[in-house]
């Protein structure tokens, strides 16, 4: 039998009560804050993300699904979803929209990782932009949006962490201060930081096999320039002054190379040692990276799956009724089916959800299936009905039964549904 492959996942019935509740929720918050919607190819050109993310990172090195496609061409499946969108605005002038401009994305992503709860092969992930802005009043509005956004899915078991990595300027100063804290330490690190020392070396900072190391390391606040220390003191004032709670963690500097200046994190302890909801920041660089053009931007990205999780820890009650309200049950004759497609159209008209059952057997059968996918009430349509003109209606949970005239039933149907 064939299966599907290692960390990818089937998505059905009781299962989707979840995403829809995410997507709902996606759609309300961001429909408030008035940001446009994007969407991005599933695979882009191996460049954009060895030249955006960073060759040294984890995500180019080990993750990617790159391959070559018919044309010679690398080929990579977005293992991300920020540098599509940067790609987007570049490529197709987005800049003649008018600035700042406000976009979201929720779509597939793809990483070759070991897989485990809420990360998958395949992951899903919903995000957020904001691009031509360098004031932090956009960092505010992004980790407002986030914390709308969490709000309107009843997720407050989290905390929120922040902090400045500098501009390439600041940075050149603390990146030399980290390599010599680092230095006689060199054989102590994981076999990945050894590598990281040379290639990314604020990569050590996050490193989890290597925290009693690193909890000693210079701070890159110490480092800042007077611009970066002035917009990361004007956004902790602006969150204070909001009654939004949050923590600087001074080893927080995100995993990919294109952030710079704010970075912050949602985390939950109910989400076990990837504690991680969402995570984000500033990335003035990655656009000038792409397209030689220096626009300033901010953003974050979220796992739906690690969402997910969350939500099925925390037990709420998901209203989600998938289940048809109508099952048209025709009987023993062509023209009793012919009838079952003419009614169904009726009621669909009135945005009543039917079901139409087509498998020719016992009409003890069809009520078994009808009470299984949990219609409200059934259509008998059988031979008796159909030389007098009328219609038998089951109400399935009362499991009593009357019958209407052909003229009335639609009417009689959805009065009867409103009543239920």
């Amino acid at each position: 039998m064939l299966k599907k492959i290692k960390g990818t996942q089937d998505i059905s019935f009781d299962e989707l009560k979840y995403w829809y509740f995410i997507e709902k929720a996606i759609k309300k918050v961001t429909n408030l804050f008035c940001f446009k919607e994007i969407r991005t190819p599933m695979f882009e050109a191996t460049e954009l993300f060895r030249r955006s993310v960073g060759e040294a990172t984890d995500v180019v090195q080990k993750e990617m699904y790159t391959f070559e496609d018919k044309g010679k061409r690398s080929i990579t499946l977005r293992p991300e979803g920020t540098a599509p969108v940067a790609r987007a605005f570049v490529e197709n002038g987005f800049v003649n929209y008018g600035l700042p401009l406000k976009l979201y994305y929720i779509g597939s992503m793809f990483r070759y990782e070991k897989p485990q709860a809420g990360r998958l092969r395949e992951f899903h992930q919903f995000g957020a932009e904001i691009i031509g802005s360098k004031d932090f009043l956009a960092d505010f509005e992004i980790i407002e949006l986030a914390i709308n956004f969490l709000d309107e899915l009843r997720i407050n078991d989290y905390k929120i962490y922040i902090n400045s990595i500098g501009c390439k300027k600041c940075r050149m100063d603390y990146i030399e201060a980290l390599k010599n804290y680092y230095a006689d330490k060199k054989d102590q690190l994981c076999e990945d930081c050894k590598k990281r020392y040379d290639q990314n070396i604020l990569r050590l900072l996050d490193c989890k096999e290597d925290k009693e190391i690193s909890k000693d390391a210079p701070s890159i606040l110490d480092y800042l320039c007077d611009e970066c220390k002035n917009d990361f003191d004007d956004l902790k004032k602006l969150l204070e002054s909001r009654n939004i709670e949050f923590s600087v963690d001074k080893n927080l500097v995100r995993g990919l190379d294109y952030y710079s200046k704010t970075a912050f994190e949602f985390r939950s302890d109910r989400l076990g040692a990837q504690d991680q909801i969402l995570g984000g920041g500033r990335y003035d660089g990655l656009i000038d990276y792409i397209g030689n053009k220096s626009v300033p931007a901010v953003g974050f990205a979220c796992g739906i799956e690690r969402i997910i999780i969350l939500l099925k820890e925390l037990e709420y009650d998901i209203e989600f009724d998938s289940n048809p309200k109508v099952a048209i049950l025709p009987f023993e004759s062509p023209q009793a089916f012919n009838k079952a497609f003419e009614y169904a159209e009726r009621l669909r008209r009135r945005n009543i959800e039917t079901y139409v059952d087509v498998v020719n057997r016992s009409m003890k059968n069809k009520l078994k299936h009808a009470n299984r996918i949990g219609v409200k009430l059934s259509v008998i349509i059988g031979e008796d009905e159909l030389s007098n003109n009328i219609l038998s209606i089951k109400e399935m949970k009362a499991g009593t039964q009357f019958n209407v005239e052909e003229s009335w039933m639609d009417h009689i149907i959805e009065n009867k549904l409103n009543k239920i």
